[in-house]
């Protein structure tokens, strides 16, 4: 009697599927399975790492993970047929993608040459898709492990996906190295404990495969069994089957044709399923009694009479191992194992600063904001509380680059300065820049960062040297001529005084606006009054060497940082030196950059070409 979808081709009949250079494609990235697979390969030190390729469909590039202590790319492709093309020597197919895509990923992987394994990870495939699969690997001499598997591992060469949990127990079960048991399971998760309890009274697996708990599994029991029976590294097989289904039977015909000639111990669990009125299911599909024939008891009895080690329990199965093993050792069936110690696996860093193992120095300081908790606060103050105050940009700036919360004064005099810097038309260097950008049909920050590159000592950024050379004047006790004049020595423009259009008796409105608040609000402005005697004197010069904006902001945030009493001598030197200051100004022409951005594409407006009226051509 043959258990329906039985694969006995060739691929079978050799009994070997895998090697320690074996290479498989694994379909539908998954990080942990992928490194559990590589640690292993580093584990049984084997020179190349299983996996070849990645499948992702409509993904391309690459993954980074680890092999041992080197970190290695390993390849993406969209494609079945690219990765099978890519990696001809890749003959497994891991197949974890959803019970809904299994089926059609699964056919695609048979069809091609190169695969001569498929693994089927999901559970729940269509039963109808499933005896498709098994039809095709049967007529094509291929292999399907699963559905519903959680894979297999060849001892100390080659292991699918999650088989035998972590490094931990793998090392337990001393699976990093070959042993002389054949074992096969219809369960995935009694395959870990099976692998353990064999590690404890032989030498260990060889091989284990877990064919999964679907009712229609794509290879059966018996022909890994009879796979086992060719393997002359196995000198004996364990089988752990269960209630439901007829597979076990095909194992039992094939005790009593003698085509098995090594030692089987064989257990059926789900006995204790007579204990209930009605039927029962257990876990798997597959695992629910359809008659008395189907029941364990029913297969632990005819597996016994068939030939098989057959315990009284489930408790009894590793006394049964153990009992045949030892006598394969005293016949002198089985050469000792010589025992190996396995690598040791680094941790991955972030496993290991969590288990408090290691510590590692962070790459980043972050003073100003934290997103760790239920709301991503400010200098400590939570966003809700931002909002439910009713507090400005002013404050959220006063936040973020003061790192205190400022009074509203001094926030109110970063918001006008926002205001008045916001725009100054679009002839200047900036916003030209940015409006040609934007007529070349480049997107929104390409156009905004070329205006904003324009930004430096002759465009919006001499706010910060304004404020440095003023300081450095008033503090020194320099007469306005003194410090004209000696800036006249060095070669150096008077940051803060000059301007292309406005003159003594056409001030800028946006300095007279500046002053005029700070006057009524400001506790000093003493760093402001030595600015506008500086002004004073410049304009006995020249009429054009009026206070600019850049003048009045740099000279009245120095009274701002000094008057508020919030700050230290040695911080307001830090601000000033750090760029504080030009920030405020690149922050508020961003927002008129922007606004030139949109312009053009609301309008369509061609590409920007210079005439050769605006060219000075010379020999």
């Amino acid at each position: 009697m043959k258990a329906l979808g039985s694969v006995s081709g060739n691929v079978m009949a050799t009994g070997q599927l895998f090697s320690k250079t074996t290479q498989a494609l694994f379909y539908n990235y998954k990080q942990l399975p992928i490194q559990r697979m590589l640690d292993f390969d580093f584990l049984c030190g084997r020179e190349t790492p299983s996996v070849a390729g990645i499948i992702n469909p409509g993904s391309e590039g690459f993954q980074k993970l680890f092999f041992g202590q080197e970190e290695i790319a390993i390849p993406v492709h969209s494609t079945i047929e690219a990765a099978c093309a890519a990696h001809p020597k890749a003959d497994v197919f891991i197949n974890f993608a959803s019970f809904r895509s299994a089926a059609a990923s699964s056919m695609s992987a048979l069809k091609q040459p190169t695969i001569k394994v498929v693994a089927i990870i999901a559970e729940g495939v269509p039963e109808s898709d499933t005896k498709q699969l098994i039809a095709y690997a049967k007529a094509n001499n291929k292999v399907v492990i699963g559905p519903a598997t959680v894979g297999g591992i060849q001892a100390g060469a080659f292991k699918i996906g999650d088989t035998a949990g972590t490094i931990d127990n793998i090392i337990q079960c001393k699976l990093y190295r070959p042993g002389s048991v054949g074992f096969v399971s219809k369960s995935g998760g009694m395959s870990n404990e099976l692998y353990n309890t064999i590690a404890r009274v032989t030498d260990g697996i060889y091989e284990g495969i877990a064919i999964g708990g679907d009712v229609f599994p794509g290879s059966t029991l018996s022909d890994h069994v009879l796979r086992f029976n060719n393997i002359p590294q196995v000198k004996m097989i364990v089988v752990l089957g269960e209630l439901g289904g007829r597979d076990e039977y095909s194992l039992v015909e094939a005790l009593k044709q003698g085509k098995i000639n090594k030692p089987v111990v064989a257990w059926v669990s789900g006995t204790c399923a007579r204990l209930f009125k009605s039927e029962v299911q257990f876990g798997h599909a597959g695992a629910k009694s359809g008659g008395e024939m189907e029941s364990a008891q029913a297969k632990n009895q005819a597996l016994k009479e068939a030939g098989a080690v057959v315990p009284t329990s489930y408790e009894a199965f590793e006394s049964a191992i153990k009992e045949t093993f030892e006598k394969l050792a005293e016949a002198g069936k089985i050469t000792p194992v010589k025992e190996v110690t396995p690598p040791q696996i680094p941790e991955d860093l972030n496993t290991a600063i969590k288990s408090g193992k290691v510590r590692a120095p962070t790459h980043i300081i972050s003073t100003i904001s934290d997103d760790r908790g239920e709301e991503p606060t400010y200098a400590g103050v939570p966003m809700s509380s931002i909002v439910e105050q009713g507090l400005g940009v002013g404050d959220v700036i006063s936040l973020l680059w003061f790192k205190r919360s400022l009074p509203r004064y001094c926030t109110r005099f970063i918001e006008i300065c926002i205001m008045l810097c916001a725009d100054h038309g679009p002839c200047v260097s900036g916003a030209h820049n940015t409006i040609v950008t934007a007529r070349a049909g480049k997107d929104l920050v390409s156009s905004l960062v070329s205006g904003l590159l324009t930004i430096g000592p002759r465009f919006g950024g001499a706010i910060d040297d304004a404020a440095r050379y003023f300081k450095d004047a008033y503090d020194r006790g320099l007469t306005p001529y003194e410090f004209v004049e000696s800036m006249k020595k060095k070669g150096i423009r008077v940051p803060g005084i000059g301007h292309r259009i406005k003159r003594g008796d056409n001030r800028d409105k946006r300095v007279e606006l500046l002053q005029r608040f700070a006057r009524s609000n400001f506790p000093s402005v003493k760093y402001m009054e030595y600015a506008v005697e500086v002004e004073t004197y410049t304009l006995s010069k020249a009429n054009n060497l009026v206070l600019n904006v850049d003048g009045a902001i740099g000279s009245l945030f120095l009274d701002l940082l000094a008057g508020s009493g919030m700050f230290t001598k040695q911080e307001i030197d830090e601000i000033v030196e750090i760029g504080y200051l030009n920030g405020l100004f690149v922050l508020a022409r961003s927002i008129g950059l922007i606004g030139h951005t949109f312009r053009p594409k609301e309008t369509e407006a061609a590409t920007f070409t210079a005439t050769m009226e605006d060219v000075l051509y010379t020999k």
